[in-house]
């Protein structure tokens, strides 16, 4: 099946919303070489055909595997999204920490007093207090990030 142009505006609304298909060349299905509706290239579209294929047509799911490009540990988690938490649960999540993984709030609660005593207090010389303190080594505008995103924050 010939894919569409680099360029086409779908790919380009799949790759900005990080659904293309990274290995749309390994989906082997018939469907999505038969019919222009299926779009390999469309990463949650081949995840929830592949999950269809196992339970609805009672494909096995090393050939669903074969035939939509994914290992099976990748057929598992999706199997495990999609139960969890339906079609948005194939949607690919966001990489990385998910949450403060220094700036704690015990963290943040000391460098709340900390500028409670001294308001004048500098960015290093709290960055300089939590690593005496908590054995934590913090940038200081991750510092001050921290706290205009706490400032932000509704209570």
């Amino acid at each position: 099946m010939a894919h569409d142009p680099p360029d086409d505006p779908k790919r380009q609304a799949l790759r900005q919303r990080q659904t293309l298909n990274p290995r749309a060349e390994n989906v082997h299905d018939p469907l999505f070489h038969d019919d222009p509706f299926f779009d390999p290239d469309d990463l949650v579209q081949v995840k929830y055909e592949m999950l269809r294929g196992v339970h609805r047509d009672a494909q096995r799911i090393t050939d669903a595997c074969a035939a939509f490009g994914f290992s099976r540990p990748s057929f598992y988690q999706a199997q495990a999204a999609f139960e969890r938490e339906g079609l948005s649960g194939l949607l690919p999540k966001r990489r990385g920490p998910r949450a403060a993984h220094k700036l704690t709030d015990d963290v943040l609660a000391f460098v709340a007093q900390q500028l409670g005593e001294d308001p004048m207090l500098a960015w290093p010389a709290l960055a300089q207090r939590i690593a005496q303190h908590f054995g934590l080594t913090v940038h200081p505008r991750s510092i001050e990030r921290a706290l205009m995103r706490a400032k932000k924050k509704p209570e």
